[in-house]
């Protein structure tokens, strides 16, 4: 297809315009960050003495040590389960189609319009009845469930456009429906799984609202959730406020930019394949 001059000008003037956009937020952090403590900075300014200490004073100030580990551990308790049931899930319902597997995927397409906030109450009282709150596992099984009708519409997606070529061939050699998964289906998922891992980490990293509901106690939460707590303390220090939530995002943005190519190339890779 071939795109005019005046086409390619105005998407390439589009792009630069929503970059300024989504960056502009950052910018203003991390300038805001930078000015002394106590001050109510104005505009996008650079300060005359920048108090790179700031950062520091955030990290030792909100414990960010703990919250960085409790962080990690939620993680390791999300990622691997979601990866490892939804593979599971997606493979049953994508390649082997078990009797009864289309009304569990419609089943599982209802959960995506399943909002946070409609269940938080009842996850209260469950994990109140279970005697989990206020405990890591509060956020970890909670977010498992959640993430799971994207997690198994997204690897259901990768099987269902495996070739049946090697799987026939395989079953010929004598492999069973095991081996056919870990050996075959699984080596060719890598760039679905980890695309989808990296959504995962993301997600339950900057989890918010079922930290903040389920745990009490900030350095059992993960950091964005803990947010609350350092605001609640510092809200009234713009600057050293900007800094804490800039060291919250790092992690998140080095994760993104590091596998962005990945990512970026399991959804091409499933675009050409739909």
């Amino acid at each position: 297809m071939i795109v005019s001059t005046r086409e390619a000008v105005f998407g390439r003037v589009l792009l630069v315009v929503l970059m300024v956009v989504t960056v502009l937020p950052f910018v203003s952090l991390f300038l805001t960050a930078l000015h002394p403590p106590g001050t109510y900075p104005a505009g996008l300014a650079w300060p005359d003495d920048p108090h790179w200490s700031n950062f520091v004073l955030a990290f030792q100030s909100a414990g960010m040590g703990r919250l960085l580990l409790s962080s990690v551990l939620i993680v390791a308790g999300v990622v691997p389960l979601s990866l490892l049931i939804a593979t599971l899930a997606g493979f049953a319902l994508g390649h082997l189609r078990p009797p009864g597997g289309r009304a569990i995927f419609i089943a599982f397409i209802l959960g995506l319009t399943l909002p946070f906030e409609g269940v938080i109450i009842p996850l209260y009282y469950q994990m109140r009845d279970l005697g989990l709150l206020n405990t890591r596992w509060a956020i970890i099984l909670p977010l498992i469930g959640l993430y799971m009708p994207f997690a198994v519409f997204w690897m259901r997606a990768h099987f269902v456009n495996m070739p049946e070529d090697l799987s026939e061939a395989a079953r010929i050699d004598g492999a069973g429906t095991w081996v056919l998964f870990w050996r075959i289906h699984v080596p060719l998922s890598v760039p679905a799984l980890s695309s989808l891992a990296i959504l995962l980490f993301l997600w339950t990293w900057n989890q918010f609202l079922l930290a903040v509901v389920l745990v009490d106690d900030p350095t059992k939460r993960t950091m964005a959730g803990a947010l609350g707590a350092f605001q609640g303390q510092w809200g009234t220090d713009i600057p050293l406020l900007c800094a804490g939530s800039l060291l919250i995002l790092t992690p998140t943005l080095a994760v993104f930019l590091i596998f962005q190519r990945k990512f970026v190339a399991a959804l091409l890779q499933g675009s050409l394949k739909g």
